[in-house]
């Protein structure tokens, strides 16, 4: 997605920086058990379980590819900077989009509100401006058609 939509990344991001921070996160995430962003008891323990995920996958690795793939979910994380940002952009964009696909799919699952997921979508607006207002259109969109609660 992220080559797919780089035009819309913000002046200074490093793009293949960005397509690395989402692999190595989805790879930490996956070792951690992915957690349901709307679990709220779930995401009580996720940061931890993250990081001890993180913690053992690198540590697999010779040394310095270990640090350095350390450093890119860290900065990932941290969101401090230009690409970091764009690259969450990028994660919350994906399940927009699949829950739009599968006519509210986990939304109408767990009963997930329009308030819910524009917090859920609002680092989109920092990290891809470009794309807030597709994203607010789709939002809308799906609770026109029911996908997913006014």
């Amino acid at each position: 997605m992220a080559m797919v939509l780089s035009e819309y990344a913000p002046a200074g991001t490093d793009l293949f920086r960005a397509v690395k921070m989402l692999l190595i996160h989805d790879l930490v995430e996956i070792d951690a058990g992915d957690t349901f962003c709307f679990d709220v008891q779930g995401n009580q323990s996720k940061a931890e379980r993250e990081q001890r995920a993180a913690d053992r996958l690198f540590g697999l690795l010779p040394s310095e590819q270990g640090q350095e793939l350390c450093q890119l979910w860290n900065e990932f994380e941290a969101q401090k900077t230009v690409t970091a940002q764009f690259a969450t952009a990028l994660d919350r964009i994906q399940p927009l989009l699949h829950n739009r696909q599968t006519q509210g799919g986990t939304w109408r699952i767990h009963s997930i509100t329009r308030d819910q997921v524009i917090q859920r979508m609002q680092p989109i607006a920092s990290g891809a401006p470009e794309l807030w207002e597709f994203v607010q259109q789709t939002i809308e969109t799906c609770v026109a058609a029911g996908y997913l609660k006014g």
